[in-house]
């Protein structure tokens, strides 16, 4: 059945092949069927136009980078004019207890400040997901009042408040550019605590 399949869609490749070839060739009609024709006509103009397209998609793509650059590499991306260095940056700091949120500039200077104890709630409700949302809606509030658009975002710690407090900065307006997980990891460093008991 298979090899049915290939014969069956190579054999209609290579006669749409020709008929387009052919059609490019005289100019004249080689079907009666106006869908036909058009359909063949589109596809040799398509195909016509292809090498232009490809020598310029190439360019681009070559210009293009989908990851962000590196410290010290020259980018062309802009985000409203600023290069990726220049964007201020988010830190949020993930613990079970509560999750905070501060915005520096590049230098590394404070300009917002929020954690869920501040946005109100108190005792167990600071370590919930909905807290740290709640927080990440007020810092991106704050944050487009002083004219920010775009964002970088650096997430530490392990708590449950770590993607919502990202949502709650999408959710109030602000445009998350990337995002750099920067929790500590101990190659075996430090003696951990006694076992909690309960």
């Amino acid at each position: 059945m298979f090899k049915l399949n290939c014969i069956l869609v190579s054999s209609v490749s290579s006669l749409c092949r020709q008929a387009a070839v052919s059609l490019n060739a005289t100019g004249s009609v080689v079907c009666g069927n106006i869908g036909l024709q058009r359909t063949l006509c589109s596809s040799a103009v398509r195909h016509q136009g292809a090498p232009a397209s490809t020598t310029d998609s190439e360019k681009t793509s070559k210009d293009f980078s989908h990851l962000p650059p590196l410290p010290g590499q020259e980018s062309s991306l802009r985000w409203a004019g600023k290069k990726f260095e220049e964007l201020p940056i988010i830190h949020i700091k993930a613990t079970y207890n509560n999750t905070h949120i501060q915005m520096t500039d590049s230098a590394g200077e404070s300009l917002v400040r929020t954690s869920c104890g501040t946005e109100g709630f108190k005792n167990i409700r600071k370590s919930t997901p909905v807290a740290a949302q709640t927080a990440g809606i007020s810092a991106a509030a704050k944050a487009t009042a002083k004219g920010v658009m775009f964002v970088r975002v650096v997430v530490k710690g392990l708590g449950p408040g770590r993607l919502s407090a990202i949502k709650g900065l999408t959710m109030g307006g602000l445009e998350v550019v990337s995002i750099t997980d920067n929790t500590p990891v101990p190659h075996n460093g430090c003696r951990p605590r006694k076992a909690r008991r309960t």
